[in-house]
């Protein structure tokens, strides 16, 4: 298809993530932009990492997303006493029959809710590393294929807190975003009281089903995306591993890694799903800025000298974004 098709095509479906939006809204105060990363997970079937402090509605988005869905859905409370069996399923003897059948676990259905992952050690995190990145489990010796449209959504809390583990940076590097959840203003929060607290507690309706989201996901792949604009993604990702030959060479002591070439095709990825929900057919350079940090901050790694000089990662993207010349 020519820029053209792919222009008229999107116009005509973007309705359905209009649609979506509105439903999540009445749910759902604020958080603009943690909705949309939850979107664009879903439109690349990319994984999602949200952190943030306890009651700030992670868990309750969530639910309502795979409300608008229309997908089969499993939250998984991940605490200290969690086993990787409790995950991926397990191989259970039938003494009557002498033989093995399969106890399939909650990876098995569509969307997958990992809530408070890092309460849970890494060997129970890391059962989901094969599921999250090959799309099958293996399970007795024998391998088991996972829905076609299957994606994880994992909620964390800060790590600072008691009682959290780090998530091991091969399990990390899976999920396609890491996005940061803050309070809600004053009038937020009101608006969430006025809400909330009386009986009838609102409820979102599907606007999607499996063969829409299929068919987004085939649109989103195929918006236009010029060698410029790749070639900016890519100057992006070698800027984070070699500072000091992009132009930031007084910050070499602050960054300890860079990202990696699944950084690059996941921020590809995710810019032209922003480009989808934007209403284009064809990726501009502020779809790349509008994922980039989500992107990215869970891959650009700080020195110790930048953490004590408390900067982040955020800052360091945002040093790169800075930098790198833009198309």
């Amino acid at each position: 298809m020519d820029i053209r098709e792919v222009n008229e095509q999107v116009k005509e479906q973007v309705l359905l993530i209009q649609n979506l939006f509105e439903e999540m809204g009445k749910v759902i105060v604020g958080q603009r932009s943690f909705i949309e990363t939850l979107v664009l997970g879903m439109l690349t079937g990319g994984h999602v990492l949200v952190e943030g402090v306890p009651g700030l509605a992670k868990t309750l988005a969530v639910n309502t997303l795979s409300d608008t869905m229309g997908l089969d859905f499993q939250r998984v409370q991940f605490t200290p006493d969690l086993l990787p069996a409790d995950i991926v399923g397990t191989m259970i003897y039938n003494p009557k029959d002498g033989d093995f059948s399969l106890k399939k676990g909650p990876v098995f259905h569509s969307v997958l809710l990992a809530d408070e992952i890092n309460r849970s050690p890494a060997k129970v995190q890391s059962a989901l590393l094969e599921a999250m990145q090959e799309k099958q489990v293996t399970i007795g010796g024998e391998t088991f294929p996972m829905d076609d449209v299957f994606f994880v959504i994992a909620t964390q809390n800060s790590i600072e807190q008691e009682g959290t583990y780090p998530l091991p940076e091969a399990q990390i590097d899976r999920f396609m975003f890491k996005t940061l959840v803050s309070y809600p203003s004053k009038e937020e929060e009101k608006e969430i009281l006025n809400r909330m607290s009386s009986q009838d507690v609102p409820v979102a309706s599907a606007v999607l089903d499996r063969e829409k989201i299929c068919l987004l996901r085939k649109i989103v792949d195929s918006i236009y995306i010029d060698e410029k604009i790749k070639n900016y993604i890519v100057e992006i990702v070698f800027t984070s591993r070699y500072p000091e030959k992009y132009g930031l060479k007084h910050l070499k002591n602050l960054f300890a890694g860079g990202a990696s070439p699944r950084a690059t095709l996941s921020l590809t990825k995710a810019a032209k799903a922003n480009a989808f929900i934007s209403g284009r057919g064809y990726v501009i350079p502020e779809d790349v800025k509008r994922v980039g940090l989500d992107v990215l901050r869970h891959r650009v790694f700080p020195s110790f000298e930048a953490e004590a000089e408390e900067v982040s990662s955020d800052v360091l993207i945002q040093h790169i974004f800075d930098e790198v010349e833009v198309p």
